[in-house]
């Protein structure tokens, strides 16, 4: 590759702003959790979209941990970023941040990584994407790290798959006793 096949990290780097409005709540009050993944779910869109300069969809989310609720008047900030870039796909790194202007406070209240894959706008198939011109060591670690990501994503697949296809329904069954669940009788006799 060429050095005009990479784009730097902060080319595409996005920030997206908004209220946190009364439709937003839930029935406690705070702001739906709903609301706020479709909001990752944009930025991811917009920063991977920026950076392959075409279509693309989301692959896979990483987990997203609500480590602090967002209440309505907050002002919710979301940074997105591309941290790492395969053939065809791209990890985006989202921080959000909610901010309380009464109180003068900043809470961290989620990170996660979205897995979007460039795809052509005609046959919906997956196309290449531009390298990642990294420049500190900041963007070279977050590489590091996106591309560990991904082989731990995979190799953990495989480990699930594994354990379904190994599954024995006759030693599962009994191991149900004490769960939280009802199995007919029939069950057992597996």
């Amino acid at each position: 590759m060429n050095k005009a096949q990479f784009s730097t990290v902060k080319s595409s780097q996005v920030i997206l702003k908004e209220l946190m409005v009364p439709s937003y709540a839930n029935f406690g009050g705070k702001v739906h959790g709903g609301v706020i993944l479709g909001l990752m779910d944009k930025i991811a869109y917009t920063c991977a979209a920026s950076h392959c300069k075409g279509y693309c969809v989301t692959a896979s989310v990483d987990s997203v941990d609500f480590m602090n609720p967002v209440e309505v008047g907050d002002l919710l900030t979301l940074y997105a970023s591309v941290n790492y870039v395969g053939s065809s796909s791209m990890e985006v790194g989202i921080k959000v941040e909610s901010e309380n202007f009464r109180e003068g406070t900043v809470k961290h209240t989620n990170t996660s990584y979205f897995t979007m894959v460039a795809l052509s706008e005609e046959t919906r198939k997956p196309v290449k994407v531009a390298g990642l011109l990294l420049e500190d060591e900041d963007e070279i670690r977050r590489f590091v790290m996106g591309k560990l990501r991904k082989k731990l994503r995979r190799a953990h697949q495989q480990e699930i798959d594994d354990i379904g296809k190994a599954l024995d329904m006759g030693k599962a069954i009994p191991e149900l006793t004490g769960e939280n669940c009802q199995v007919p009788e029939s069950a057992y006799q597996v």
